[in-house]
């Protein structure tokens, strides 16, 4: 029995790379992907910018003015 599990340890540990082996695969394959990439223009990369830092600063109004809302709500049915 520990003659067969043995076996079937060393079959196991024949087929799988050590670590050192598949995080250098992984890098490789990272490295590939990445040159598929296209990445955005410094251009499209303002633009993004500032629609994102407006739509959270629109957000944030919005949300300020719920909260100044619902805190007169609550002081006013706590009084």
């Amino acid at each position: 029995m520990a003659k067969k599990q043995a076996a079937t340890q060393e079959v196991k540990n024949a087929g799988t790379p050590n670590v050192f082996s598949r995080f250098s695969q992984y890098v490789e394959a990272s490295r590939l992907e990445l040159r598929k990439v296209t990445w955005p223009t410094l251009k499209e990369t303002k633009r993004a910018s500032l629609a994102v830092l407006g739509f959270v600063a629109v957000m944030a109004v919005l949300l300020g003015l719920v909260d100044l809302g619902l805190s007169s709500l609550i002081k006013t049915v706590l009084s």
